[in-house]
């Protein structure tokens, strides 16, 4: 029935209309420690992605931030969360983070703490995100460091993308999602 929603939990995604909506009460760490929740991008297109600064994928940071840089003024923003799950390609402390991502890839989108996006620690978010959208043959788990998601202004989780989807190549995605496309 049109308009349904419900909330079991406070981080349980939102059901409405058979979509699966990302919930802004979510609690989220910056990497700077300060802790916020969603709501801060609430009415923006995002690209969620889990990063790692010693992976293959790595050089990534470049498009995101590009990516970031080009639709910032127009409501999008990419949103880092460092996960150490695969490969231990995330072993430093956050500030060490935040300094490589800053010198090396002159990162501006906002990052946030390390976090797991797989097993029973998974962040809230990321359960939401991979319940919305899970990844081949059904499966929710994380393959990989710098599986996106895209999620629409209003929270809807839209697309899921594995580690080998080069961010250049999600432009006419982002657009479309702003409603420019």
């Amino acid at each position: 029935r049109s308009g349904f929603r419900q909330q079991s939990r406070l981080n349980d995604p939102v059901l409405e209309d058979k979509k699966m909506r990302i919930n802004y009460t979510t609690q989220v760490t910056r990497i700077d420690g300060t802790e916020a929740d969603l709501s801060d991008y609430s009415g923006q297109v995002l690209l969620i992605v889990n990063t790692a600064s010693a992976c293959g994928y790595t050089p990534q940071y470049r498009g995101l931030q590009a990516l970031h840089q080009r639709f910032k003024d127009q409501g999008f923003s990419v949103l880092g969360f460092p996960c150490n799950q695969f490969g231990g390609q995330e072993p430093g402390p956050a500030d060490e983070i935040r300094d490589f991502c800053e010198q090396k890839f002159s990162v501006t989108f906002p990052l946030f703490a390390k976090i797991d996006v797989n097993g029973t620690g998974t962040h809230p978010l990321y359960q939401q995100l991979k319940s919305a959208k899970p990844g081949l043959l059904g499966s929710q788990d994380i393959k990989w460091n710098f599986t996106k998601f895209l999620v629409s202004r209003d929270g809807e989780v839209q697309k899921r993308y594995g580690s080998q989807k080069d961010p250049n190549d999600l432009e006419p995605a982002v657009l479309e999602a702003l409603g420019e496309g």
